[in-house]
């Protein structure tokens, strides 16, 4: 039972690679017989028509991040493309899918699939990876000023890529919702090529490559979206999980400058499970472990220069090397190898830190959680079935500069019981292992939910005028094992696989939030049909409300659950970065 539940695990974390549309045909067509868009720059993106919908694929952002531009900033293309051919799948950045030196069963095997040709060729991975993908209702065109929604995946900061996720159905839903948008997906760098940790990654000037690549390419909707009909003022980011991290941080990012050329490049945002993660520097202890273990198994570590020899390494040397830590799903869980870490130019502190001190871009927000976020990440763990055991294993992986005592105390906010346990509301169900219901609920609430009321706390104190709101999804409730896990917001939301109440309602809501920043306001667009049943409450200080999602209707709930955990971890904070 315990196999075949990590398995469904890693593939609902891995996503559906088969989701992306199926490539064009091959035999050369006209580019009069397929929409078309003429960029500023002159060049001519040729796209692919589909029934509701126009896509234009991969369309580069940034030179190739490849030989002496690996580990680096991303350049900004200058060069002209001519006429872009954009109608097939845009190639994925290079994967960490699991740990390439572990004896895991479970990492093994990920590892043998994810290395095979076929896997590889559908993914079409490649160093030459950063590139966007933009989707629009058909028939869209420059001066149509649609709003924009723009999309960062997750996957741990170690996998993920734009064309697993089809922004097709939502363009559609969009506009059967008389909530017309456009739909942009930007390609990142994840894992060791987005964000090796070091010192000598902090002397390069080479930390947070990932988030330097989103920001390029929110620049370059900010210079490109109008051609496809976009608004480049009324950009709204969207993210989940690493995603969702990855938008928090892009409104930390410069202390909060968000401009370009004079104007902000957001504003709105949209984080589904994810908000601060509370992180030491680039060349803390851990960071540094990491770095010098991708050197020695690369063979750098002689060399003079390290980070020089890594960026001459040959791809397949590099990506061997730099997977040979632990990946996401292992027994170090969401102890990351490779994450975002403060490196003081653009992440200049901790992301905690910069919402305390009012140095992030306060726009109007989204924010919610599965209600079961840590039972995905919690099959791995058998042998931590006591307190004692629990203690030390976050203490090794997870809070090396927290005390024992410090831990202790967080760990004492989890009572041994079944009953309170994630799958949470399951009584004496769903107990893999000993212990499992107890760190599932203790990892998915520091990491997650009880966080994300840290952040909510923080930022509504020190900026009480700027609206937002917060939900709890309980929609997959009754699932054995993983209860609504994390992740499932994108069967439910995404790709609308369950078009039931809940993924109906919340794409109303978003639709509504992406035109007037309010996800109960349903004016403009070609119609009010995105008008909900129910009144979303705004989240304040104050009354705490939020709304909770079920399969088949909608509550409101306060956000006091677990209300001990969040007074602990607020008052213990500093000591628990990552």
């Amino acid at each position: 039972m315990k196999g075949f539940t990590t398995l469904i695990a890693a593939a609902a974390l891995l996503g559906q690679t088969i989701a992306a549309p199926p490539e064009p045909p091959t035999q050369v067509l006209e580019k009069r017989a397929f929409p078309t868009v003429t960029i500023p720059s002159g060049d001519e993106i040729v796209g692919v028509s589909r029934l509701e919908t126009e896509a234009f694929n991969g369309i580069p952002f940034a030179e190739a991040p490849v030989g002496p531009l690996r580990l680096r900033p991303p350049v900004r293309l200058n060069r002209t493309l001519g006429t872009f051919d954009g109608r097939g799948i845009a190639p994925a950045c290079p994967q960490f899918f699991a740990d390439t030196d572990s004896n895991d069963l479970i990492a093994r095997v990920l590892d043998a699939i994810t290395n095979l040709p076929f896997f590889q060729r559908a993914l079409k991975i490649s160093e030459d990876c950063l590139n966007i993908n933009v989707i629009r209702p058909i028939g869209t065109k420059a001066g149509d000023k649609l709003p924009v929604l723009f999309w960062i995946y997750g996957g741990g900061f170690e996998l993920g890529w734009s064309s697993m996720y089809d922004g097709g159905p939502l363009v559609s839903n969009a506009i059967a919702n008389g909530k017309p948008y456009i739909f942009v997906a930007v390609n990142y760098r994840v894992g060791a090529f987005g964000f090796m940790p070091g010192k000598e990654i902090l002397r390069d000037g080479s930390a947070n490559l990932g988030h330097l690549d989103q920001r390029m390419g929110l620049e370059w909707v900010a210079d490109n979206i109008a051609a496809f009909g976009g608004d480049p003022d009324k950009v709204t980011m969207w993210g989940e999980s690493a995603g969702a991290i990855s938008v928090l941080n892009q409104m930390s990012l410069y202390d909060g400058n968000n401009k370009y050329k004079g104007k902000p490049l957001f504003r709105g945002a949209i984080m589904n499970s994810g908000s601060i993660v509370p992180a030491d520097p680039v060349d803390c202890p851990k960071g540094q472990e990491i770095y010098d273990a991708v050197v020695l198994k690369s063979g750098c570590k002689g060399a003079a220069d390290t980070l020089a020899c890594l960026r001459n390494l040959p791809y397949e040397k590099f990506l061997n090397s730099a997977n040979s830590v632990p990946a996401i799903l292992s027994y170090n869980s969401v102890a990351l190898s490779y994450l975002p870490r403060p490196d003081g130019v653009a992440l200049t502190k901790s992301a905690d830190l910069l919402i305390k001190e009012k140095k992030y871009a306060a726009v109007p927000m989204i924010i919610g959680d599965q209600e079961d976020e840590g039972t995905l990440f919690s099959l791995f763990q058998t042998d931590v079935n006591n307190s004692n055991r629990l203690i030390k294993y976050l203490k090794t992986y997870f809070f090396q500069g927290a005390t024992d005592a410090q831990i202790s105390g967080l760990v004492d906010q989890y009572p041994n019981l079944l009953s309170t346990g994630s799958p949470f509301n399951t009584g004496i169900l769903n107990e893999v292992y000993p212990g499992f219901k107890r760190i599932a609920a203790l990892l998915g609430d520091v990491v997650f939910t009880i966080t994300r009321r840290l952040f909510l706390e923080t930022a509504l104190t020190v900026n009480p005028n700027v609206p937002a709101w917060s939900y709890l999804a309980s929609y997959n409730y009754g699932l054995p094992v993983l209860g609504t896990f994390h992740g499932s917001d994108l069967l439910q939301v995404f790709y609308g696989i369950l078009p039931n109440y809940a993924s109906r309602s919340i794409q109303s809501y978003y639709a509504n939030f992406v035109y007037n920043l309010d996800p109960n306001n349903a004016s403009g667009g070609t119609s009010a049909k995105s008008k909900v049943a129910e009144t979303w409450p705004k989240w304040t200080v104050k009354d705490k409300k939020m709304i909770q999602f079920f399969n088949n209707r909608n509550e409101n709930l306060k956000d006091d659950f677990r209300d001990g955990v969040g007074k602990y971890l607020s008052k213990n904070l500093d000591a628990f970065h990552i």
